[in-house]
């Protein structure tokens, strides 16, 4: 390793007469490996080149103002981080140009080597850059350093969004500034904030305040959003060049709205007029620039006090378009003839409107998601099933619905992968995909394939940025390609959840019963496994019950006691204990799932809510799944350790899956338990 050092001469004048000052800038040579490895970018950038060099300093200095905001901002950061200005530190310009890239406005450049050099044709640009350089700023002492490297960047899609459904479960402002921070740290454009549903509503309206009354309203009773509140989340939002979307959710999910205002259906005569005055007062909290979308739900009308004609739902939409918004509904939704263009916003497995422009939230609910599984999903789904947006693909909106009653706010971010699912999602928004690989949306692909390396080498990146800026969030996510299974099966278990097989008691290669030959299948990876996929995406069997085995061995350097995560069902947080009834104690699952380590049966967890029907939306989680409770202790010896896994399926049983993950938990942040090994399988 060699240093390159830059000396600068700087004179002060002052009281005491000239001072003479040096301040020194060091270069440090390294390799483009080494800086890839220790400065990890995401989303990853659409060019990007590491040098071999990194710059070391002690101050900054500015060459121009002409991005001022962002400047600011970045002043800001480094003050934070004890790095001042000065005449004389490392140089930053920001150069004012038009990048000819898609999406331009958003695009940036910048180039590290003795200096930085940012450029970009907006404000907008200059943020995205200002985000990247943050990821990739280092402390060391009482200095910054930065690797050198260019980078040009900018978004394969126009909107990259995420949703919180506060309609159903508060969130208090702090809360949603939280959350808000993080996507703009990962260049997330669009907060889509869904302000109403059968619970509450939860925007105060002075208008119609009887709307926030206590009767009106089911979970959370007095919890809801001023109208100060909401222009805050509005103005901190543009700080961050995000977007807030409101949703109205109407006709359906109304309840809250009609049992305020006193409205048996949503045929009452008076419905219209005053949601009609709502959407009025809603668009005059902050202008059309600032708020541009406004969104009226109409997903899911389902009940017979809820339908209305379609004359209602036009007259609303022509109101809002007349008050130069643009309009958004849910596909499924109610679906106008007259209507050519509002924006529909996908779900599930619906196909967008024709002609229509559209956003895909298919298949990307982070309530159904598994932290493991669900990031393989997240990672090869292609947002609007092509490899970048245009003027009727608009891009993407990552939707989180707990539906279930939540004790505490928390648990929100406790018990669905919130932060995990914003990190590996904004890289598929934001980078874009080639290909949609559904292949890979239930199982990670096979070890050394280019897709297995592929998200590899994004994982190492996911578990940095897990490390350096998300201590004392909420995090469950660890590194899962070096977990190594095979499996076999399904044996024919004839509808008893309780027969055993002879890999019970010998491990062999193959087994034969009932004039069937068995083979295990040794190439599986990753920390949840799912035999085959509720949803119906591609995973290992078609068969609708039977009995699957899985089998691994995990090598320790010493005899302990290890925490570890297991789990043979994944609940959706929502839809009450969905395909219940959850398990009574002693049992992992109704389907009687079993696991021994060294031949010695793990015995469940005493639950604190057991057998619990499927009908329980009032009742909320605490310790269901396995990344929200407290870990399953394990005696580990030193050496190899065999690892059987029992998983029968079959009655009304809806997830054929199991999770068995060793965890160290360190100040309330999970990591990798580095000195075990999984055995390797080719």
């Amino acid at each position: 390793m060699r240093l390159f050092l830059f000396n600068f001469l700087f004179i002060v004048i002052g009281s005491f007469g000239t001072i003479f000052s040096l301040n020194t800038c060091t270069t440090i040579e390294s390799d483009s490996t080494t800086l890839q490895v220790k400065y990890p970018i995401i989303p990853s950038p659409q060019e990007i080149s590491y040098g071999e060099t990194e710059i070391s300093f002690k101050t900054i200095t500015f060459s121009n103002t002409v991005f001022e905001s962002e400047t600011n901002k970045l002043v800001a950061f480094f003050k934070e981080n004890g790095i001042e200005v000065s005449s004389n530190g490392l140089k930053i310009n920001f150069i004012k140009q038009n990048i000819a890239k898609k999406n331009s406005e958003e695009a940036y450049k910048i180039q590290i080597n003795s200096e930085i050099t940012i450029t970009a044709n907006t404000g907008k640009g200059a943020f995205y850059a200002i985000q990247t350089l943050k990821q990739i700023f280092r402390k060391n002492n009482n200095k910054g350093e930065f690797p050198s490297l260019t980078i040009t960047d900018w978004p394969a899609f126009k909107i990259r969004g995420f949703m919180h459904d506060t309609g159903r479960n508060f969130q208090s402002v702090a809360q949603l500034k939280e959350q808000i921070e993080v996507l703009s740290n990962y260049k997330y454009n669009i907060f889509h904030w869904h302000l109403t549903d059968d619970p509450a509503w939860r925007l105060e309206s002075k208008l119609y305040p009887q709307l926030q009354n206590e009767n009106a309203t089911t979970r959370q009773k007095g919890k809801f959003y001023t109208q100060e509140d909401f222009k805050e989340i509005v103005a901190f939002c543009k700080e961050r060049h995000i977007t807030v979307i409101p949703e109205f959710d109407i006709p359906g999910h109304s309840r809250a709205f009609r049992t305020a205002l006193g409205f048996e259906s949503m045929r009452d005569k008076q419905a219209l007029p005053v949601l009609l005055a709502l959407f009025k007062e809603l668009m005059s909290l902050t202008t059309p620039e600032d708020m541009p979308y406004i969104h009226i739900g109409t997903d899911e009308v389902r009940n017979k006090e809820e339908y209305v004609s379609k004359a209602f739902i036009l007259e609303i939409m022509n109101f809002i378009k007349s008050n130069n918004r643009e309009l958004i509904v849910w596909k499924e939704g109610i679906e106008i003839k007259e209507d050519s263009t509002s924006i529909n916003q996908l779900w599930a497995q619906h196909a967008p409107r024709k002609e229509h422009r559209f956003i895909d939230s298919r298949a990307n609910y982070i309530n159904h998601l598994d932290p493991f599984a669900g990031m393989s999903r997240l990672f090869f789904q292609q947002p609007c099933r092509q490899p970048q947006g245009d003027k009727i693909a608009l891009g993407g909106i990552l939707c989180a619905w707990p539906d279930n009653n939540v004790a505490h706010e928390r648990d929100i971010l406790k018990q669905n992968p919130i932060y995990p699912s914003m990190v590996f999602y904004s890289d598929a928004i934001w980078k874009g995909r080639t290909k949609n690989y559904k292949e890979y949306w239930a199982k990670l692909p096979k070890q050394h394939t280019k897709e297995f390396n592929d998200f590899k080498l994004f994982e190492e990146k996911v578990i940095a940025h897990r490390d350096l800026f998300f201590e004392g969030k909420e995090f469950p996510y660890v590194a899962q390609t070096n977990i190594n299974w095979k499996i076999i099966g399904p044996f024919n278990h004839h509808g008893d959840f309780n027969t055993t097989f002879e890999v019970e008691n010998n491990i062999k290669e193959s087994y034969k019963t009932e004039g069937k030959t068995f083979t295990w299948n040794d190439s599986i990876v990753g920390g949840t496994i799912h035999l085959k996929h509720f949803f119906g995406f591609p995973s290992f069997t078609d068969k609708n019950s039977g009995t699957y085995y899985a089998y691994s061995e995990i090598y320790s350097p010493k005899d302990q006691v290890q925490d570890f995560w297991i789990g043979f069902q994944g609940w959706s947080r929502s839809g009450g204990r969905r395909i219940g009834p959850f398990p009574n104690i002693g049992k992992w699952h109704t389907t009687n799932p079993k696991i021994w380590v060294n031949k010695q049966e793990i015995e469940p967890p005493v639950w604190k809510q057991p057998n619990l029907p499927t009908k329980t939306d009032e009742v909320p989680f605490i310790d269901e799944d396995y990344f929200y409770r407290n870990p399953t202790k394990v005696n580990l010896k030193k050496g190899w350790n065999t690892v059987l896994l029992k998983i029968p399926h079959g009655g009304n049983s809806w997830k054929w899956m199991f999770t068995c993950v060793p965890i160290s938990i360190e100040n309330g942040n999970v990591k990798e338990v580095e000195e075990l090994k999984f055995k390797i399988r080719n």
